[in-house]
Parts: structure tokens; sequence; C-alpha cells
């Protein structure tokens, strides 16, 4: 069934492109959906570790919404950007296990201005992982099934929000749940629309407005003196700029690879580097590719059409700058709502992702096993030396293909 929706026939592919032209308006609602989702979910289930974060490294209150502004109002440009450049589903984000690093950091001596150096240290880091090629071949060079297992141990445990979410709150839940499965029956094409369009209403009957949320309306982007005192800023960068490539931008890179798309890796480390400056300096800690948001962009549930996918990207651009303009009533709103049933529409709309992931990581009898070792590792979520389990996971299925391929050379 996989291989048949993978590799339509030329039939079925020109009934497909009829059907499109007679209807255009349906093939934008998919992706529309899918990037508009993107925004709220990744949004709704970072910005607290954000705003942690920034403030557990000495910011002010003020300083720390600045920073998840421009954050927002970042990663919007550059999703249009890259979008309509490149034709294809690239998203970025804020850099989440950076943030959860900064957590646990400690205010350093020179306050938030020894912090906001290292920001600026860390984007420069990445710019030269763009223009050194050894580094960029190495980070693209992933294997497939193994990027693929790597995806579905991240997926997992967003794909289980439904089924949690029904044992804590079923009257919210099971509507979701319900309507996005008579949807998947009756017109599966619009089923992820119809779990996010009763999403919001259950949201919006169930959430009061929270009064603090109108006094807030408009955020204020405060500018940070840098305070270059080097042991400290480089102790914050380095750990960061590792984080952030091994948590965020390699498994950006392999979301994009395990769904056909193969992007040149120099100009995104590029300008997401010198991104990360222009955040810095207004209290922003990084900007780097998207990890889990990414898939709902660029897999199946963003349209049956790959060519249409890089919509989503910049839908969810263009939906994530008036979330940054508006950033206090959006925090305040979604803080209110329960988190839960966010969550829980975001798994039901990666579950096709989570089975391509699956079967195409194990596929093929020949590296079942370390992809197998790089799910597992991946979805048991194990944080290291402060790099999250999606790096380990890779590690981990590296090592084991190697010994494979050694013992069959060896044979």
């Amino acid at each position: 069934m996989h291989d048949q929706a993978k590799h339509p026939s030329q039939e079925s592919r020109r009934a497909a492109a009829a059907a499109t032209a007679q209807s255009p308006q349906s093939g934008l609602v998919q992706p529309i959906a899918a990037g508009a989702l993107a925004a709220v979910v990744g949004f709704a289930s970072a910005f607290t570790i954000v705003l942690q974060g920034l403030a557990g490294v000495g910011a002010t209150p003020e300083q720390a919404a600045s920073g998840l502004l421009v954050l927002c109002v970042g990663q919007g440009i550059l999703a249009i950007t890259f979008g309509l450049i490149s034709r294809k589903p690239i998203s970025f984000a804020w850099s989440t296990p950076g943030a959860a690093l900064l957590m646990g950091a400690g205010v350093p001596q020179g306050g938030f201005g020894v912090a906001v150096a290292a920001f600026l240290l860390t984007g420069l880091l990445i710019v030269i992982a763009g223009i050194w090629r050894p580094l960029g071949r190495a980070v693209s060079a992933i294997p497939l099934p193994l990027a693929n297992a790597m995806l579905a141990g991240v997926l997992l445990e967003l794909c289980l929000a439904p089924f949690r979410a029904i044992a804590a709150a079923p009257l919210l839940a099971l509507p979701i749940v319900l309507a996005w499965a008579l949807g998947w029956t009756f017109a599966r094409r619009f089923a992820v629309p119809i779990a996010v369009a009763m999403t919001g209403l259950i949201v919006a009957l169930a959430t009061p407005i929270p009064a603090e949320a109108w006094a807030h309306l408009w955020p204020e982007p405060v500018f940070v003196m840098p305070v270059w005192d080097l042991v400290p800023v480089f102790g914050l960068a380095i750990p960061l700029f590792i984080v952030t490539m091994a948590s965020q931008n390699v498994p950006g890179l392999a979301v994009l690879r395990s769904n056909g798309y193969e992007i040149a890796v120099r100009p995104v480390f590029i300008a997401t580097g010198i991104a990360s400056w222009a955040v810095a300096l207004l209290g922003g800690h990084g900007l780097n590719l998207s990890a889990i948001t990414a898939a709902l962009c660029a897999g199946p549930e963003a349209g049956t059409n790959p060519a249409r996918r890089y919509i989503a990207s910049v839908t969810t651009g263009l939906v994530y700058i008036p979330i940054g303009l508006g950033v206090g009533f959006a925090a305040a709103f979604i803080a209110a709502s329960p988190p839960l049933l966010i969550q829980a529409v975001a798994g039901l709309a990666l579950l096709t992702s989570l089975a391509a992931a699956l079967a195409g990581a194990l596929s093929r009898e020949a590296g079942r096993l370390p992809a197998l070792v790089t799910f597992v590792t991946t979805a048991s979520g194990i944080s290291i030396f402060g790099i999250g389990a999606a790096f380990w996971g890779l590690v981990a299925g590296g090592l084991m293909l190697m010994l494979e391929r050694r013992e069959h050379g060896a044979a």
C-alpha cells in the first residue's frame, strides 16, 4: 500500500493532475492547514521553555518577551523567503534544546549581556559550519534508513498525544479524534483540517481569554548590549552550538531528506547564523532548522503533491509573524488552553508521517537492526552532555551499521 502511494501509475497521476486542475483551491487547503498547524504547535509547545531559558541566563521579563518576539518574526521571515525561493518546504524554528540548556546554565557573571554575546558567537559558529564544506557534507550524509528511523523516534512521542489526551480529558479530546477519524473515512484529504477546526472550536468554548492578555497586546523589542567576557561567553556558546546542530539542524535535514527533499546546506546554515546575530541583539537565543513541526510541512499531511508543499512552510512563516506581533496575547491565551488538545491534533496530523518513516526505516532487511537501534534510542528521549536523543540515536545506529557492514565484509 505504501509503495503504491509512493509510486503511482501514470493513469493515477493524470487523474490527480486533472482533479487539481478542476479544483485548484482543493490543492491549497491541505498545505495551508498543515502550515498554520505547524506554527501554532511550534509556538504552543515550546514558548514557555524559551521564556524560562532566557530568564535562566539573566533576562528580565521585558527582555525575554522581546527575545520571543524576534524569534517568531525571524523564523517567519526565513520560512517565507526560503519557501518561495527554493519551492521546498524548509521550516525554521528557535532552538528548543538550546533554550532548555539555558534554563540550567545559570546567570553568567556580567549578566544577560554575556549571554547575548554567547548567542552572537553561536551564530558565527553556525555560519562557519555552512562555509566549511567538510562539515556541511558530514551533516547531510546521513544514511536514509537511519534518517527515517530517527524521524520516527522523534515523532513517536507526539503521535501518542491523542490517546493520552483521551485518557486525561475524554470530553475534550474524543470529539477531535472522532472528527479526524470521520474525515479520514469520508474525506481523507480534509481529515486534518477538520480536526484543526474542531480543536479551534473546543478551545474557543473551553478557554476564557485572560484579562491580562489585553494589557500586553503589543510587544516591545528591547536592545541588549553584548558583554564580551570571553571565558563565560565561550563556556555558553560552545555547548549551545553543539546542541543546536545535533538536536535541531541534523534532525531538520533528516526530515527533509526522508520526505524526498534534498537542499543545499550552506545557504541554510549561513542564513540562520546571520539571522541569529540579528535576533541576539534583541534577546533571542538563535534560529535553526525546524525538526518536529517540519514534518507537518514536508510530509503527506501537507498535500499529495510534493511540489506544492512549500506552501505549507510559507504559511507557517506568515502565521508566525502575527503570532510574534501579538506574542503577549497569544502566550496568555495558549497558556490558558488545555495543552494536550494542541498536542493531540498535531499527533493525529503526524500519524501518516510516522507510518511512512517506519516503513522507510524497516523496509529492507539489510540495515534493519541499526535502524531499529536508532529508533528506540531516539524515542527514549535520553540526553547526554546536554545533547538530545536524536543525535545519540544516529550515533548508536551509525555504530551498529558500521559493525554490520564490517561483519558482512569479513564474511
